[in-house]
């Protein structure tokens, strides 16, 4: 929270990126040390202390562009969250409909600020192009989802 760090989906840990605020011009940078966000049409989520060096804690969201300064290989496979459920039950109804057309289509547990989750997850893909392909595919069958790094 104190920290100039921010979380990103599939940006390999402590990778450092730019963050411009394109509504001000302001710039941090920043460290991505975790995973998120996880609604769409958001791009990266920044601790406090950054959101506060580009002005963003008042309004919370802001227009922002980011620029990779040092890139760390990402030795993780590319992965599509499909949903996130409260309910374990959901997650297994959902992974086992995916489970006809996917493989794998895993489960896995997250620790959220709004409490437990269970997350329903689509392939192991290498490469992320690959991952884009499931990914439109799955949006063609009134799948919304997400493409993240399928860390261990």
């Amino acid at each position: 929270m104190n920290t100039l760090t921010a979380a990103h989906r599939t940006l390999a840990f402590d990778t450092i990126v730019k963050v411009n605020n394109l509504d001000n011009g302001r710039d941090v940078t920043v460290r991505i040390n975790d995973r998120g966000p996880f609604v769409k049409d958001r791009i990266i989520d920044l601790s406090y202390a950054a959101a506060k060096q580009i002005e963003m804690v008042g309004p919370g969201t802001a227009k922002v562009s980011l620029e990779v300064l040092k890139m760390v290989r990402n030795p993780y496979p590319f992965t599509i969250q499909v949903a996130s459920f409260r309910e374990k039950a959901n997650a297994r109804r959902l992974q086992k409909d995916l489970a006809h057309r996917y493989t794998p289509v895993l489960l896995k547990e997250y620790e959220s600020v709004e409490g437990k989750l269970f997350r329903v997850l689509v392939g192991e893909f290498r490469d992320a192009r690959q991952a884009a392909t499931t990914l439109k595919e799955l949006r063609r069958l009134s799948y919304e989802g997400l493409m993240v790094r399928l860390d261990r």
